[in-house]
């Protein structure tokens, strides 16, 4: 078990965002976060990241777990002057080693970015900052990575070519995902299962069984 979630409580104010939440998710799996729009999700990430203190409760990470985390797409200046490449190496140390720079080509080879590399982010497509926001996580050496609406406002191909990168990292590397996200069909042709977010608790199970329970 990479993560175990008990009796979780979350009130601002006099208003409860969740309570009780009892849930784990097991070392490589691919977890959907899913849920209407202020059931939680958001909060819950920010809780097991460690930028919000639970109201009651507690969570407990594996002592191995070092977690990556990719946002949801920003919009970046056009004007913005750093290349790919050195906007993943903003995740890393003042003065560049010949290892690090060698673990910023790998990671520029794995996420598809290496002929493309001194492309300023400015001008680089939706997807193609995705995937070097995921690389710049990557560099940190993660085994268990957070997509937080990571493929919201790209288009369909895009969508496709991070989450089959996503695919890639699980099997190759066991890293364990939980991907939140609205796009239901997006979530069941990458993940396996679902934790469902809503009216204050929570749901669990496979993701080819949530569509028939709960959509």
């Amino acid at each position: 078990m990479i993560l175990d979630v008990h009796n979780l409580t979350m009130k601002f104010d006099n208003r409860t965002i969740f309570q009780d939440l009892d849930f784990q998710l097991q070392e490589g799996s691919m977890t959907a976060l899913l849920g209407p729009n202020g059931a939680g999700k958001t909060t819950l990430i920010r809780i097991l990241l460690g930028m919000l203190a639970p109201t009651a409760g507690s969570f407990q990470f594996d002592e191995h777990v070092k977690l990556g985390y990719v946002p949801q797409f920003r919009n970046i200046d056009p004007e913005y002057p750093l290349s790919i490449r050195s906007f993943i190496e903003l995740n890393g140390p003042l003065f560049k080693s010949k290892q690090f720079k060698q673990e910023v080509d790998h990671e520029l080879e794995e996420m598809n970015l290496t002929s493309i590399q001194h492309t300023r982010m400015g001008e680089a497509s939706g997807g193609q900052k995705q995937r070097a926001y995921l690389a710049q996580a990557l560099l940190d050496k993660p085994n268990m990575i957070v997509l937080d609406e990571a493929t919201a406002s790209l288009d369909p191909s895009a969508k496709e070519e991070l989450m089959a990168l996503i695919q890639h990292l699980n099997k190759k590397h066991g890293m364990t995902v939980l991907f939140v996200t609205h796009d239901v069909p997006l979530a069941k042709k990458y993940m396996k299962e679902y934790l469902y977010l809503d009216h204050g608790t929570v749901q669990a199970g496979k993701i080819a069984d949530f569509q028939e329970v709960y959509s």
